[in-house]
């Protein structure tokens, strides 16, 4: 099961408040097939798992394709 195709948020510098939303964006793309390189062949479901804060807020997000 590919877990961080695009190498994860601390790749990317992990830019505080804008990670949850990045995580959206790259499952998503995931989803409509537009993730280029990255693309995990036949995605139809994406989990999404983000922390704020000292580990108080935690947020899960399941996104399905579109049928």
């Amino acid at each position: 099961l590919p877990v961080n195709p695009s190498g994860g948020l601390k790749a990317k510098g992990h830019p505080i408040g804008a990670t949850g939303v990045s995580m959206h964006v790259l499952a998503a793309m995931q989803l409509m097939g537009e993730a280029g390189e990255m693309q995990v062949p036949g995605a139809e479901l994406a989990g999404v798992f983000n922390m704020g804060g000292s580990a108080v807020a935690s947020y899960v997000s399941i996104l399905e394709r579109a049928r």
